[in-house]
């Protein structure tokens, strides 16, 4: 269903694209930045994962530095049928952890020194099985490309807007006039930020699911984020945390329960819904 669910919100976007191309129309500065735009989400989408494990001073580790996180991500890989990934740990005593990576062949999980902290070995292993199956499943692919998308959405709106101050030939280039100048420098940056939103949150569930398969037991995976949602609406954020990066955790470093319409612009579904299908799933499996 979270597939399904998935491909809706991606086609949403496209045509979401399609329209606001539409609403410019013959605007060759739109075409351009269009052009800049892909070419910076291209450049992200293959060193993202060096750019965000160096933005957090995420240190690598082996065997023999770290020999029990190691061994964990060494068997949920195994379980998950995937290439070993480097393994990292970071220096934060807020309790998180997230996968990065073009693809399975080039992945890399990172653990803050909190979540080996509050955790405990079955627990980690529910979070790192998780991530192991944002790996599985290419949702990092999935999360580039509808970012690219938002990015491009946001670029021809700043476009609009600049042509609303100026002055704009689209008129006589076949542009959708003044209504869609308005429509695009104001309605489509937002329904961008939402579909994508939306999209994030829909492959949280499915990670959840195939990550409790991979440990083994989905309530490891549930009493985790029990206990990292706990940490994280107790504690201050991670320093480093940022918007651009925040969707790639497993619960979100700047997540706070007091923010308005939190479920809709929020890049994680309410942790409380995560654990109750954990343990819905849990019972499933044992019926």
């Amino acid at each position: 269903m979270n597939i399904f669910k998935t491909a809706i919100l991606m086609a949403l976007l496209t045509g979401l694209m399609v329209a606001v191309g539409g609403a410019i129309g013959g605007n060759s500065g739109a075409f351009i930045m269009l052009i800049i735009s892909l070419g910076m989400n291209f450049f992200s989408y293959w060193f993202s994962d060096s750019i965000v494990l160096k933005s957090y001073n995420a240190r690598e580790v082996t065997a023999t530095d770290a020999p029990e996180l190691y061994n964990i991500v060494a068997n949920l890989a195994q379980n998950a049928e995937l290439p070993m990934p480097k393994v990292y740990i970071i220096d934060s005593d807020v309790p998180n952890a997230f996968a990065t990576g073009r693809n399975p062949s080039h992945a890399a999980v990172a653990v803050t020194t909190g979540i080996m902290r509050v955790l405990d070995s079955n627990e980690i292993s529910g979070v790192l099985g998780h991530e192991l199956a944002h790996v599985k499943h290419r949702d990092i692919l999935i999360g580039t490309i509808a970012a690219a998308m938002a990015g491009v959405i946001s670029m021809v709106a700043q476009i609009a807007q600049f042509g609303a101050i100026f002055g704009s030939s689209h008129d006589d280039e076949g542009g959708g006039g003044g209504l869609g100048f308005l429509i695009t420098a104001i309605v489509a940056p937002i329904a961008a930020t939402i579909i994508q939103l939306a999209i994030s949150r829909s492959r949280e569930y499915d990670a959840d699911k195939t990550g409790g398969e991979i440990c083994g037991n989905p309530m490891y995976l549930a009493n985790a984020l029990e206990k990292i949602e706990y940490y994280a609406q107790h504690s201050a954020p991670m320093p480093q945390a940022g918007t651009a990066t925040a969707h790639m955790f497993i619960v979100n470093p700047l997540e706070n329960s007091k923010k308005a319409l939190k479920n809709l612009f929020s890049t994680h579904p309410a942790t409380e819904y995560r654990i109750a299908k954990l343990r819905e799933q849990s019972l499933t499996l044992r019926n």
